[in-house]
């Protein structure tokens, strides 16, 4: 991990020195790319670790294909610096590159940003995008270099020969996959389900109007299913008669679209996690950097979406802070988006796991008042 957090030291300072001016691909992958990879793990100078320019099933060729046991497990192309990565065609060029040669993973980067995606999954290319992660400051927001190469190391050569990058990748999808169907189940939910809902309770006076109803709260807020995001606020808002008035200039889109799964996931168990706090009474609201969680008339969570995860702020006492706790810091004296002095940086599901304490606690606080 040393050797990752020094090659992201001296990088930082390649990329203040040619952010300006750029690099074509070439000059892109001598001065970041190739460093980092071996920071990695992976010798670029050793065939049967590394082959360059590697030809494809359809004639084509990909930069870097990485092997483990001289067997490829990741395709690795590179742009030029000041390419911005979001380019559909490119995308789903890499990602087709990789499908045709029967590789899950592949990489796209310009030296400074990593777009990693899983080929296999069953979506359009851009949407197979597992996470994203970058050297650039200012992508990171503040977030200790340590962590981001913690980030970095899920692409080295041992995390790979390990299955690690396989079972996080199976972690997210899956994860997503079974919310999705757990949204259609719970807010429109097939009477067999309510039977066994039912019978499990044991309580014949329950009746299964009154379990679709509980499901609808404990999983959607309680609004019908077919309302949008804005509306559901403002229903929410009308209802418990409020100060709070949730914003309708923006949804859900606004801060989701364009995200890696993993962040999304992350998100999603944010915002879950902060409905079950108090299911039906949680208002959650759309600002143009934000996206907050109030009971009543405070405030007890916001988050802003970032390509490599979550900023959220909570109204948590800083001077209270456990300085084991590296994710959170103290924000009283700095410029931010979010309601609240205490910031945690979220980019895994344990680190959402983490964070919970503190999320909690800010609610705990916004009930007494």
């Amino acid at each position: 991990m040393k050797d990752i957090v020094k090659c992201i030291k001296n990088l930082r300072v390649q990329l203040e020195r040619h952010r300006k001016e750029g690099l074509k691909e070439y000059p892109t992958r001598a001065i970041f790319i190739d460093p980092l990879l071996g920071a990695l793990g992976w010798d670029v100078r050793d065939p049967d670790e590394v082959a360059l320019e590697h030809p494809t099933v359809d004639s084509k060729s990909v930069d870097y294909a990485m092997k483990v046991n001289r067997k490829v497990v990741l395709h690795v192309e590179a742009k030029q610096l000041r390419d911005q990565l979001d380019d559909v065609k490119a995308i789903t060029q890499v990602v087709g590159y990789a499908a045709n040669d029967g590789i899950e993973w592949c990489v796209l980067t310009n030296g400074v940003k990593y777009k990693v995606y899983k080929v296999s999954e069953k979506a359009s290319a851009p949407d197979k995008l597992l996470f994203e992660v970058s050297i650039d400051p200012k992508d990171s927001s503040g977030l200790p270099v340590e962590e981001l190469a913690q980030q970095f190391s899920r692409l080295s050569r041992e995390s790979i020969a390990k299955g690690l990058l396989d079972q996080l990748g199976a972690e997210i999808f899956t994860t997503g996959k079974v919310r999705k169907v757990l949204d259609r189940l719970f807010l429109e939910t097939p009477q067999p389900l309510i039977r066994l809902i039912r019978k499990t309770i044991g309580d014949a006076s329950v009746t299964p109007f009154q379990i679709e109803q509980s499901l609808h709260r404990i999983w959607d807020t309680g609004n019908p299913p077919n309302l949008l995001p804005e509306e559901i606020a403002i229903s929410q808002k009308e209802k418990r008669n409020v100060s709070y008035k949730p914003s309708t200039d923006y949804t859900e889109r606004h801060h989701t679209e364009g995200k890696p799964n993993e962040v999304l996931e992350l998100y999603r168990g944010l915002d879950r996690f902060c409905q079950n706090l108090a299911p039906g009474l949680v208002i959650r609201a759309y600002k143009s950097t934000t996206v907050n969680w109030a009971f009543g008339k405070s405030i007890f969570c916001c988050a802003h979406l970032q390509q490599g995860g979550l900023r959220v702020w909570v109204k948590t006492d800083p001077k209270a802070l456990d300085l084991s706790a590296s994710f959170a810091r103290d924000v009283s004296k700095i410029g931010h988006w979010g309601v609240g002095d205490v910031e945690l940086a979220v980019n895994s599901l344990e680190r959402l796991h983490n964070a919970e304490i503190f999320i909690k606690r800010s609610f705990e606080n916004a009930t007494r008042k």
